[in-house]
């Protein structure tokens, strides 16, 4: 697996954005002027499945709702139960997009290969700062990924100690007691491989985090629970819920904003993909082919922005389809 970001992040200019505070609300953001408007092309037809990412199946939905409104005679299909499922459907033909939250693993490349000769197409189509989130009257400031490790954890790669109760972790007064309540992803999540590899090191989680079939149910259970603590996509933050700064070393937290994860301060940042089959020296098919590029237009990364996540650069667009022309 590649580092969250990719180093070259760090180099890129950062496009206009306007932060009105994570802890309270999801960051504005300007999709960058310089990606290109989608411009319709006709006989555009045919059904198309995407199975994969939870994380990604509001943005799967709204990208959905407006590219059928271009082209009435489309149907898509969309199931997102992880990004352990979009492997399994791509190589079977049982989807054509495979949405997931991580990359794909080399025992699912190679599976693929073995029936195609040659890799599925890996597609970057958005950032997110993978968030650790509490509920919003909790008093923390901000958590190192040690801390981060301590509270998950049972093996505490990072060199930490158990942290159960939240005065273990600096509280005081009514908070020093009260117990660390847990919640998390379940093992088809590509969040809950990505928060492993990642901030765990490759440990393994405590027996007690109470595995979620969703983000959003991560995001209600925190919301429910006074003490509660758990991680999820950026995009699924409410009102209810604060997003907390996370750094290397305690005073050197990062809030996951854009700006943050573009230059890389924010150290658990990620992108999410959509994968395709599409043989090598040959178009997609036309509504495949179609329907990415409307994923990777002014209009698909407003959609990013509307579901709650961070846009890619106009550079990573160009980018990505210089990859898929080849």
């Amino acid at each position: 697996m590649s580092q969250p970001l990719v180093p070259s992040l760090r180099l890129l200019p950062v496009v206009a954005v306007a932060f009105f505070g994570v802890a309270s609300s999801v960051a504005a953001v300007d999709v960058d002027p310089a990606i290109e408007s989608y411009k319709d092309v006709p006989g555009v037809s045919g059904s198309l499945n995407s199975i994969g990412s939870d994380t990604l199946n509001n943005c799967m939905t709204y990208w959905a709702e407006a590219f059928q409104g271009k082209y009435p005679n489309v149907q898509i299909g969309i199931e997102g139960k992880g990004s352990a499922t979009a492997p399994p459907a791509l190589t079977q033909g049982t989807a054509q997009i495979g949405p997931m939250s991580r990359e794909m693993k080399k025992e699912e490349i190679d599976a693929f290969e073995a029936k195609y000769s040659y890799k599925p197409t890996q597609i970057k189509v958005a950032i997110d700062a993978l968030a650790v989130f509490v509920h919003k009257d909790n008093p923390i400031t901000g958590l190192t990924l040690t801390q981060v490790d301590s509270i998950f954890s049972s093996t505490f790669k990072r060199g930490g100690t158990d942290a159960t109760k939240w005065g273990d972790l600096g509280l005081t007064g009514d908070w020093a007691d009260k117990t660390i309540s847990l919640y998390g992803r379940n093992s088809a999540s590509g969040t809950y491989g990505f928060f492993k590899e990642h901030t765990l090191k490759k440990g393994d989680y405590k027996a007690t985090v109470k595995e979620q079939p969703g983000s959003s149910a991560v995001v209600s259970g925190v919301a429910d629970e006074l003490g509660g603590i758990g991680y999820s996509g950026i995009g699924y933050v409410t009102s209810s819920v604060k997003a907390l700064p996370i750094g290397e070393k305690p005073g050197e937290f990062a809030e996951p904003t854009y700006e943050n994860c573009l230059n890389s301060k924010y150290p658990i940042a990620r992108f999410l993909y959509v994968y395709v089959n599409k043989q090598p020296g040959k178009p997609l098919d036309t509504l495949t082919g179609e329907f990415v590029n409307f994923i990777l237009s002014k209009e698909g990364q407003q959609v990013v922005v509307k579901d709650g996540f961070f846009p890619l650069t106009a550079k990573m667009l160009t980018d990505a389809k210089a990859d898929l022309a080849k």
